[in-house]
């Protein structure tokens, strides 16, 4: 489609020079309502209006507001409907998901799409939903939970998507255990930082000198937040404002907001020459100064600090 082209246009001419962090951002949330909203406007002339409210949310680094120049595709739908009407909800998210490819938006590769049965449902369906991940508690549905709270509605009826996630904070009001598999879940992430407090770079491979910024550095902050998000029952999604929401809870978060701020335009000023989504996360060691690694081996170390007092304070709410 002619429009397609003309928004591809746009990122080229004006993402690439965003000049902050939060410029980045506010661009991308631009482009992906262009599209929501053509990709609404071509339904509604082909197949009619919506038959119900909805509402269109992402997810992943969209949801939280933290992408990178490069992005890939985390997104579904929720209406306010009968089941029946799904037909029409996964025909316009096949919509979408032609016009995010289009316009430079990687397809996820787990198909977490509106495009999908399974992110396109009814509020009912979505409760169940929910409450059937958080019941099976295995490590695939715990992941699938997880993603899925990281969501925020890009358009549509904003009511919906809360009225699912206040069944999130019922069951784990009744089941505080799951918050202990929860933290489980995300335990795990490679570490950026040798027994000497060197850089950890892969070692072969395609990518023999670099690191993923995102995973070693990024996760240990965004996976703490979100888990003291939903054990709080906080609706806020990017990862900054979960931290200064929970600031008056949690005195010790102080300490972590000037490192976040500063974590984010670090990745940013590391990876806004990316020229593909593959590339868009790992950074080369040899090009950083001394400064930068420095810089890295603090951010490494203060994500590690965050996640574990975050993992003693649900460990230690859970019990009680």
């Amino acid at each position: 489609m002619k429009k397609w082209e003309e928004m591809m246009t746009w990122r080229m001419e004006n993402m690439p020079y965003a000049k902050t962090f939060a410029d980045l951002n506010r661009m991308h949330e631009q482009l992906m309502t262009m599209v929501v909203e053509q990709a609404i406007a071509w339904m509604n002339e082909k197949e009619g209006a919506p038959p119900v409210p909805f509402a269109f949310f992402v997810m992943g680094s969209a949801g939280r507001q933290e992408q990178a120049i490069w992005s890939d595709q985390d997104h579904g739908i929720v209406f306010d409907g009968e089941q029946k009407e799904q037909a029409y909800f996964q025909s316009l998210g096949e919509k979408i998901v032609k016009g995010m490819s289009a316009v430079g938006y990687q397809e996820c590769d787990g198909k977490v799409m509106a495009s999908e049965s399974m992110w396109t449902k009814s509020v009912q369906s979505w409760q169940q939903q929910v409450l059937d991940w958080l019941t099976e508690e295995s490590w695939q549905s715990l992941r699938h939970a997880s993603t899925f709270f990281d969501s925020r509605v890009l358009t549509g009826e904003k009511l919906l998507l809360e009225e699912v996630k206040q069944t999130f904070f019922s069951y784990v009001t009744q089941h505080p255990q799951v918050m202990l598999r929860l933290k489980d879940n995300v335990d795990f992430t490679p570490k950026g930082l040798g027994l000497f407090s060197q850089l950890l770079p892969k070692q072969s491979g395609e990518r023999t000198g670099q690191i993923n910024i995102k995973i070693t550095t990024m996760f240990p902050y965004i996976n703490a937040l979100r888990l003291l998000a939903i054990w709080n029952h906080r609706l806020e999604v990017p990862t900054m404002e979960r931290l200064s929401a929970m600031e008056s809870t949690y005195p010790f978060m102080k300490e972590y907001q000037p490192v976040l701020e500063s974590l984010f335009s670090f990745k940013w000023k590391l990876t806004r020459d990316a020229a593909t989504y593959e590339d868009v996360h790992y950074v080369s060691v040899d090009q950083l100064t001394k400064q930068e690694k420095q810089d890295w081996k603090q951010y490494i170390r203060k994500g590690t600090s965050l996640f574990e007092q975050t993992k003693k304070q649900i460990e230690k709410e859970c019990s009680q």
